[in-house]
């Protein structure tokens, strides 16, 4: 045993002596190399957090078309032509931009009458023809006058079908629910920390749930009183809603 330890001792002097480190004692032994500790996983909370916001709309989308109908589809199509042209030339009158103005659908099909027969067949008797238009007020003081105009143009033609209030830039209102759902998830976890005997530590993750843009306020076409020499209407407010899922470290 004396002598291997003078060999070792005798090894790492000559591996000094050309420059190369002395062979570790416990490396020479066969002992396996240390590892560091590892620290443990923070303990987290996971909340969801609900924000809304709401705006008063800025414009309006009026949907109106014109429906005729005539013995001949060339008829229908020619009396469903000048009511459309009416329609169209009111809402320009009424400062709607062409921009603004577009075509949702056109129409022409037959119309059928049963005979009195009970095996009879259904026969032609003439044809409908219709249009319809979105149109896009961008001035909300101006809606009922618009709607109006359309009405008076078109006549036993005209049809309104609907008007949806809406915001032109949704960007300020989403922000805003952000916000009050980034809070509501914040709150709510504070709370869980100090129920559970904690602190609340970082945010860890946050991630916003799909969803769509701000829901429009719809408003039927039995709203509007063609008797009141101007069509009421009543915009509401838009809202739009948020909702964040927040992972935080608990101290």
């Amino acid at each position: 045993m004396p002598v291997r330890i003078r060999h070792r001792a005798a090894l790492a002097a000559a591996l000094l002596a050309v420059g190369l480190p002395a062979v570790p004692a416990v490396a020479a032994q066969g002992a396996p190399p240390a590892t560091a500790a590892v620290a443990p996983r923070p303990a987290t909370v996971t909340v969801t957090g609900e924000g809304r916001a709401s705006a008063a709309p800025d414009t309006a989308v009026v949907t109106a078309g014109v429906e005729v109908t005539g013995a001949t589809s060339k008829a229908a199509l020619a009396a469903q032509n000048t009511a459309a042209n009416a329609l169209l030339a009111a809402v320009r009158g009424a400062g709607v931009a062409d921009r603004d103005v577009r075509t949702e659908s056109l129409s022409l099909s037959p119309v059928y009458t049963t005979g009195s027969e009970p095996d009879a067949a259904p026969k032609v008797t003439g044809y409908r023809a219709g249009q319809t238009f979105s149109v896009k007020v961008r001035d909300l003081g101006r809606t009922g006058a618009v709607i109006q105009a359309v009405v008076d143009a078109t006549g036993d033609a005209g049809r309104i079908h609907g008007i949806v209030f809406d915001v032109a830039d949704p960007a300020a209102l989403r922000a805003g629910a952000r916000a009050a759902a980034h809070a509501d998830a914040h709150d709510k976890a504070v709370q869980y920390a100090r129920l559970s005997g904690h602190r609340l530590g970082r945010l860890v993750s946050l991630d916003e749930s799909a969803g769509g843009r701000p829901r429009p306020v719809p408003v039927p076409a039995v709203a509007f009183d063609e008797s009141a020499g101007k069509v009421p209407v009543a915009p509401g407010e838009i809202e739009d809603e948020v909702t964040v899922t927040a992972v935080y470290e608990l101290n």
